[in-house]
């Protein structure tokens, strides 16, 4: 697995505001960040959030993202996406269910990071449709370290 892009946001833009517009949090790329074991992201909004949450890492694909950008004609960045692990080289729904490992660290792929309503404002209209099946990966940190941008 090739990590492209490395992100953490320091809160939420979407969780907590249904029906409300959506925050303006910045999500910040980074040259590293900490995997703590079963707390998720340092300084990432959903660290600590509870005990075995299944979302403490996201990742992304970057030939999804690319794909995404061509069909809907936009120069949207990554980060548009929230996510914060972006990837190239690997089929994330395969390790739905696995424990991988990505420099050193080891993770356990829960389940679809599925897209929800957010992603027709944050992206396009349409790009919830666009994105079910390939939302990308939500993850168990099981081992403390440190992942970089390659």
């Amino acid at each position: 697995m090739y990590i492209v892009h490395l992100y953490i946001s320091y809160d939420h833009n979407y969780v907590g505001h249904h029906g409300e517009p959506a925050g303006d949090h910045p999500i910040v790329e980074v040259d590293a960040v900490e995997c703590v074991a079963g707390r998720g992201l340092r300084g990432d909004r959903y660290f600590d959030r509870e005990k075995d949450f299944k979302g403490q890492i996201t990742f992304f694909s970057d030939e999804v993202y690319r794909s995404l950008r061509e069909r809907f004609d936009t120069d949207l960045e990554p980060s548009a996406f929230r996510r914060n692990v972006i990837t190239r080289g690997v089929d994330l729904n395969t390790l739905i269910g696995q424990e991988f490992e990505v420099q050193g660290t080891l993770f356990y792929g829960t389940e679809e990071c599925r897209p929800c309503y957010w992603m027709d404002q944050a992206v396009a209209p349409g790009a919830e449709d666009a994105m079910r099946g390939n939302g990308g990966l939500r993850a168990r940190i099981l081992t403390d370290g440190v992942l970089k941008a390659d």
